[in-house]
């Protein structure tokens, strides 16, 4: 496979360690509703175009009885506009702030950039949101070659491939087998799999794992290993090709000539 182009996702990925702006701001606008929901639920769709991930949080039966109780009738698409211009009003508040490059990413992608590796990126941000996180990224040393918004394809976000084919028509590429994407959610692995490209998860920093670098650096050696294994676990599950722990395992592949292969572990146990 001659990989010319790496397809990023953004929040979890590269950016905001532990995917916790969007996150947030989903729970303080169901909150806001009298709604409650657990960090789970809320990361289950991650990854999402954001008015679909919270129709899909509202359509959880846990919600729909809360709901009910609340309001006395089930959800309306109305309902979902209203949740979502509360979210996108409460992410923009913080999220410069949570956009902050992870560990690796500048460096990284640096050395890719140096071979000749073309960067795009897909993400279930909107336009406008993206105006705030490539600025911060920007000044932070990241700056992707490409990146596709789920407004710039129709609202067909993840896990549609539309993000992807948008990044492939950009850099010319000639073959799905020229790209790889990276992604820290079920649905970015989706995305790469239904676009028929090479599909890595990361794990550390991802919305799978869900806990800041100063948690997850605070837990107990046997805590993390057992972590790790779920989460690796759930994204083989899930289709991805390959797992890797953070971005510097990419340079293994993609600057030191390591060969890029389907991983042939066996599945961690699902109860591990």
């Amino acid at each position: 496979m001659s990989v010319n182009t790496i397809i990023f996702d953004w929040a979890g990925t590269t950016v905001d360690y532990g995917c916790m702006a969007p996150v947030m701001a989903f729970k303080n606008a169901f909150l806001e509703k009298g709604i409650e929901l657990t960090f789970d639920e809320i990361r289950g769709p991650m990854g999402r175009l954001k008015r679909d991930h919270i129709a899909i949080l509202l359509e959880l039966p846990s919600v729909q009885e809360q709901w009910l109780a609340a309001f006395g009738q089930s959800t309306q698409e109305s309902d979902i506009d209203a949740i979502y211009e509360r979210f996108e009003a409460l992410l923009f508040e913080n999220l410069a702030e949570n956009s902050k490059l992870k560990p690796e990413t500048a460096e990284v992608v640096s050395q890719l950039q140096a071979k000749g590796i073309k960067i795009g990126s897909t993400t279930g941000y909107t336009s406008e949101m993206m105006e705030v996180v490539t600025a911060v990224a920007k000044d932070a040393g990241y700056a992707p070659d490409f990146y596709v918004t789920p407004d710039a394809v129709g609202n067909m976000g993840r896990p549609y491939p539309y993000m992807i084919y948008q990044n492939m028509k950009h850099f010319k590429n000639m073959a799905v087998s020229e790209v790889v994407k990276v992604g820290d959610t079920v649905s970015d692995i989706l995305e790469g799999k239904n676009a028929g490209v090479f599909t890595i998860a990361v794990i550390e920093g991802s919305s799978e794992v869900g806990l800041s670098l100063e948690e997850y650096n605070a837990l107990p050696t046997a805590d993390k290993d057992h972590l790790i294994q779920k989460v690796t676990h759930r994204f083989y599950e899930a289709g991805a090709d390959l797992c890797i722990l953070n971005l510097t395992e990419l340079l293994d592949y993609f600057v030191h000539g390591k060969e890029l292969a389907k991983s042939t572990d066996e599945l961690a146990p699902a109860n591990a």
